[in-house]
């Protein structure tokens, strides 16, 4: 007979498995919280053995990492989303058309609010969504860059990452309190937003007679270590 041979699973199959593990593991976020989510029971959830989870995501903190990434992901495509330009009569329109579009990520997704806004103490995730936000934040000054004409702004300083980063601060005590960010708290937060911009950025600033191309994004992404 021939010697055995390991076949490594067709990569669509990996896939997915994957896929079921992080919707079985978004599922134990939204039932129990990061605390409640283990190895065991996101197996039980996707019908599958642990071992299989294990295969993939070798601990808990792995597979939250892996979550996060995916919810920055959606974080990031919502900048990509094109804006109309003719709507936009200053750059605080901008600012909250961001913001609406970021907490309805948050509205949506339980496993976005459980990982970016609940405290949960995982250090690994912790600091994935600090180095997620630099890349979001580059991002976003592409995005305002390509709309509005900006002024020199800090280099020692993300000035866009610190200003998003203060507004999920203001959804977190809403979570803490309610469980999700209530209108109260998404309005608020929207203000934190727009002042702590509102710091670096003159109250006016001249809108470009035609949006810059396309490509701003690209590059932004480049630039992203």
């Amino acid at each position: 007979m021939p010697p055995s041979v390991n076949v490594r699973k067709p990569r669509a199959s990996s896939q997915a498995r994957i896929a079921a593990i992080h919707n079985a593991a978004r599922a134990q976020l939204a039932d129990c919280g990061v605390s409640g989510l283990t190895i065991y029971g996101v197996a039980e959830r996707a019908q599958i053995p642990p071992s299989s989870v294990y295969h993939f995501f070798p601990s808990v903190p792995a597979l939250l990492q892996s979550l996060a990434g995916q919810v920055h992901a959606a974080f990031r495509a919502t900048l990509t989303v094109p804006v109309e330009h003719a709507s936009l009569l200053t750059w605080q329109d901008l600012a909250r058309l961001v913001e609406q579009r970021m907490l309805c990520i948050y509205a949506d997704d339980p496993a976005a609010r459980q990982l970016i806004l609940a405290q949960h103490g995982q250090a690994e995730v912790t600091q994935a969504d600090l180095q997620h936000d630099l890349e979001l934040g580059r991002l976003m000054h592409a995005l305002f860059d390509r709309h509005f004409a900006l002024p020199p702004l800090p280099e020692d300083l993300d000035v866009f990452a610190l200003a998003m980063e203060l507004a999920d601060r203001v959804y977190a005590r809403s979570v803490q309190q309610h469980g999700e960010v209530i209108p109260r708290w998404r309005e608020e937060g929207a203000r934190v937003f727009v002042a702590y911009l509102g710091l670096y950025l003159p109250p006016c600033l001249i809108k470009r007679t035609e949006p810059l191309e396309n490509g701003f994004i690209s590059a932004a992404l480049e630039n992203t270590p």
